[in-house]
C-alpha cells in the first residue's frame, strides 16, 4: 500500500514565512513516509489584493515553482501545490490585470512539473462572517479543463476548493479513471462548519475515490478565519484521519485493492444513467 498526506496551514501575508512553514510540514510528511502530499489553497500567500503582484513576481523569478521543485527533489515527494497565482494560462495567454489564474501544480519526486489545473469554479458568495463578501471572480479568471495525472499512489484528479460543491466535476474525473481526488482549500469558518465534511464524504461515496482535502485552518486576519478540519476520506466515505485547527499533517495509507473490490461490489459508475441530464 502507498502512503499519502495532506497539509494544513494558516498562511498569512509574508511569502517567505509561508514557504518556510510549508517546507517544515513537507519534511514532516516525508518523515512520515508519504509518497504524495497535498498543500492547501493559497499556501504561499493568503492575501487577495497581493495575488497579482505575486503572480507577476512568479512569472519573472519562479520563486514558488522553484521552491516546489527543490523540495520535491530533496524529499523524494510528489507535491500537489494547492494553488499558485499565475499571470498566464497553460497555453501562455496572459490574463488581464488585476486577475490571475489559480493554478494547482503537481511536481514529481524528481522535481519535474507533471500537471497544472486551473480552478474552474470561483467563489462569489455572501457569507455571514466578518469578511462578508467574497468575489473571487474579480481576482481570478476561471479555468475550463479537467486535469488528471498518474502518480505512484494512483490516478489523481485535481480540483480546488469551491469545485467541491459541483459533483458533476467529480463524476467526470471518476469517468476518466480517477482513483484519488485532491481538494486543496481555504474554506471559510462559516461555510466549513456547515458543509465541509458533508461535501467531502459525499464526493468520496459518489465517486468511490479517496478524497485528499488540505484546508487552511485558523485566524489569518481580523476578518478572515478558515475552517481547517483537513482530512483524508476513504473510497467508502469513512474518514481515515483529520486535523481540527492549526498547522499540521494528516496521513493515510491508500489501498487500491480494497477500492477495486468496493467498486466491483457496488458498480455505481456502470449503473449511472445519463438520460435527462
Amino acid at each position: 500500500m502507498a502512503r499519502i498526506a495532506v497539509i494544513q496551514m494558516v498562511s498569512g501575508t509574508d511569502v517567505r514565512v509561508n514557504l518556510a512553514e510549508a517546507s517544515r510540514l513537507l519534511r514532516q510528511a516525508a518523515e512520515g513516509c508519504a509518497q504524495l502530499v497535498v498543500l492547501p489553497e493559497n499556501f504561499a500567500l493568503l492575501d487577495s489584493p497581493a495575488l497579482r503582484p505575486l503572480a507577476e513576481r512568479e512569472q519573472a523569478e519562479q520563486i514558488i515553482s522553484q521552491f516546489l521543485c527543490r523540495e520535491a527533489r530533496a524529499l523524494g515527494l510528489w507535491i500537489v501545490a494547492g494553488s499558485v497565482p499565475m499571470v498566464s494560462c497553460g497555453d501562455g495567454t496572459v490574463v488581464a490585470a488585476p486577475r490571475v489564474r489559480a493554478a494547482c501544480l503537481v511536481v514529481d519526486g524528481q522535481g519535474e512539473l507533471r500537471a497544472r489545473y486551473d480552478k474552474i469554479h470561483l467563489f462569489d458568495v455572501e457569507v455571514a462572517d466578518a469578511h462578508a463578501s467574497y468575489r473571487e471572480s474579480s481576482l481570478c479568471e476561471a479555468g475550463d479543463e479537467l486535469v488528471l495525472v498518474d502518480t505512484p499512489v494512483g490516478r489523481l484528479g485535481l480540483t480546488v476548493c469551491y469545485d467541491l460543491r459541483f459533483p458533476e466535476q467529480f463524476q467526470r474525473l471518476r469517468e476518466q479513471g480517477a482513483q484519488l481526488i485532491s481538494v486543496p482549500s481555504a474554506f471559510t469558518w462559516v461555510t466549513g462548519q456547515a458543509h465541509w465534511e458533508i461535501l467531502l464524504r459525499a464526493r468520496a461515496i459518489e465517486t468511490q475515490c479517496y478524497i485528499l482535502a488540505a484546508d487552511q485552518g485558523g485566524q489569518h486576519s481580523a476578518t478572515r478565519q478558515t475552517w481547517g478540519q483537513s482530512m483524508i476520506v476513504r473510497s467508502d466515505g469513512g474518514i481515515a484521519d483529520q486535523l481540527a485547527q492549526g498547522a499540521g499533517v494528516v496521513f493515510s495509507d491508500v489501498d487500491l485493492t480494497a477500492q477495486a473490490a468496493l467498486r466491483q461490489k457496488m458498480p455505481v459508475l456502470a449503473h449511472r444513467q445519463k438520460v435527462g441530464y
